[in-house]
């Protein structure tokens, strides 16, 4: 395979911004085809991006022959389905995190993959950012001493960019997202420990909300 020919599978923000763009203008690559339900947003993304066919069905991108690798965009209550049609489809596979549902869903792509020959990655493109490359260097250089523990804290006001904004704010519902802002934020956070530290042996934790009036 000389070249990697995308489709693409959800052209809302994330791929507008991220990944979308860059499938175009790295060498051996090209953007073949992009699928969104609304066709008006589908046929502004591809005339913007110079992408030559743009669809409303993800079965025309499964079934595009030119198309050999699929870009799953779309919230995770359809990962399953859609990773699942591609490897049927022969397809490989880059697949927005988090994975999917939960980890029963997870487990189906797992096995799917297990009993097939196509690659499936997950976007953990942090690992490769050079801010990150730099904390890698750091640790293995020993230039910060023995890590005992690490902290993460993500804070923000209210109303802030760091979210995006969707119409429908998908991302607080559990059975589009699989469990608010955690699911969507905390991958990135997950995969960059277990990419430092090696794998996780045990996990706790709890989760609590309050308003301005309660006490924490």
């Amino acid at each position: 395979m000389n070249n990697i020919n995308w489709g693409i599978i959800g052209c809302g923000d994330v791929a507008e911004v991220k990944s979308g763009p860059a499938f175009q203008r790295v060498e051996h690559s090209n953007l073949v085809s992009v699928m969104r339900r609304n066709p008006d947003k589908a046929e502004d993304f591809a005339k913007r991006h110079k992408v030559p066919h743009w669809t409303t069905e993800a079965e025309a991108i499964f079934a595009n022959k030119d198309i050999n690798a699929v870009y799953i965009a779309t919230p995770p209550s359809t990962h399953l389905e859609y990773a699942l049609q591609a490897l049927k489809a022969n397809k490989h596979v880059y697949l927005e995190k988090p994975m999917a549902l939960d980890a029963r869903e997870a487990n189906k792509i797992c096995e799917a993959l297990r009993n097939g020959t196509n690659k499936l990655t997950v976007a953990h493109y942090r690992r490769k950012l050079p801010a990150f490359l730099k904390v890698e260097e750091l640790l293995k250089q020993h230039k910060i001493g023995t890590v005992t523990h690490a902290d993460i804290q993500i804070v923000q006001p209210k109303k802030s960019l760091f979210v995006a904004e969707v119409e429908d704010n998908w991302r607080v519902n559990p059975a589009i997202s699989g469990g608010g802002y955690f699911y969507d934020l905390a991958p990135h956070q997950i995969d960059l420990m277990v990419h430092y530290f090696g794998p996780i042996r045990q996990t706790c934790g709890f989760s609590h909300s309050f308003n301005q009036n309660s006490k924490p």
